[in-house]
């Protein structure tokens, strides 16, 4: 499933005689072989591709890497040296690099190693990114029932006395058992009054009755990201937390019934914040409806606010409303969708309805 002849079919579009990557996550995209932090560089041109490493990685990329010539730092010679190798023998004038990974020292040295002007490219990736094709979606919904398989046993588990850590811990092995390789982020798991914090950190907290639980996770799959949030009660509900949920379900659905190519997302942001509005707990709703998924979790494109663009075919976004009182209780419901020309498909399968354990 690797990009490189992809990203090669953008590069005359974008002027440019070659693509530089060397942020891990375009450098996987291209590759789908993976290597963390700086420990790799991939270099493509408009007819050939490049994947350079260190003797870490070289026999893992040997058997994995299609489509690209594998060369090796060491003996003196680094990336930047190897790079200029392929600049001189392919006559590269125009090179494109990912500004927004790389850092001004790692800009600077690449600057005065190659004999070739680099330009800023980075949108160049996150547009194609936005888009994904059908082996994407099959390792993104593979990625989703592994995080669902987790919530169905997690959900025998939640009970007065248990601790938001514990929950934590328990969620991250069951997504590891279920096939995960690492989790899309580090998971978050609040109650009570911790459930107004969106991105709260899982504590030592015991769960009471007549609380709300709310867990956000999701787990990497084939380089690929879940995501997803469901907020269930312990016990028993007041007429309180009944209405927020209820409100939160009604916006979601109303943001996905309004999500489809085309549209912004500023427009998708809109359905749902107008249900939260109009139940008058819009001051509560403090982020946006949904961000990018993919090979990084989040991601372009963003059905936020500020977004007037419109969504493409084939991205896939998160649904995921919230409001938080706080220091009372929170509410976030989360599903991950994929844009059509019609409307949407709904990734996830969890059911959505306010679970009483």
């Amino acid at each position: 499933m690797n990009h490189f002849r992809t990203i090669a079919e953008r590069l005359e579009q974008q002027d440019l005689d070659a693509m530089l990557l060397t942020g891990a996550a375009n450098r996987f995209y291209a590759s789908d072989f993976y290597t963390p932090g700086t420990d790799a560089v991939a270099l493509v041109t408009r007819d050939k591709a490049w994947f350079f490493t260190d003797s870490r990685y070289t026999e893992a990329a040997e058997r994995h890497l299609t489509d690209a010539i594998l060369g090796a730092v060491g003996g003196g010679r680094g990336y930047s040296a190897l790079i200029q190798e392929v600049v001189s023998a392919e006559n590269i004038c125009r090179m494109g690099f990912e500004e927004a990974y790389m850092t001004v020292w790692e800009y600077e040295r690449y600057r005065k190693a190659l004999s070739c002007e680099l330009i800023s490219a980075t949108q160049l990736l996150w547009d194609l990114r936005m888009v994904k094709d059908g082996e994407e979606l099959e390792t993104m919904v593979a990625a989703q029932r592994i995080a669902e398989k987790a919530l169905a046993e997690i959900l025998n588990e939640i009970r007065p006395g248990v601790t938001e850590k514990e929950i934590t811990a328990r969620l991250q092995y069951l997504m590891l058992h279920y096939g995960a390789s690492d989790m899309s982020f580090d998971p978050i798991v609040v109650s009570g009054p911790n459930g107004s914090l969106p991105h709260g950190v899982p504590s030592e907290k015991e769960i009471q009755n007549g609380e709300f639980v709310t867990m956000d996770f999701g787990c990497v799959c084939g380089g690929y990201c879940s995501d997803m949030t469901r907020t269930v009660a312990v016990g028993h509900v007041t007429e309180e937390m009944q209405t927020v949920y209820d409100t939160v379900l009604s916006a979601q659905l109303a943001g996905i019934a309004a999500a489809k190519a085309g549209v912004t997302g500023r427009t998708v942001d809109g359905a749902a914040r107008a249900v939260i509005d109009a139940a008058g707990y819009g001051p509560y709703f403090s982020h946006s409806f949904g961000h990018g998924v993919g090979v990084e979790i989040h991601e372009a494109p963003n059905a936020s606010p500020v977004n007037e663009n419109p969504l493409p075919a084939g991205a896939v976004i998160s649904a995921e409303p919230g409001i938080y009182l706080p220091g009372k209780l929170g509410v976030r419901i989360e599903d991950v969708i994929l844009l059509t020309e019609d409307g949407c498909r709904n990734l996830t399968l969890a059911p959505k309805e306010l679970l009483v354990l």
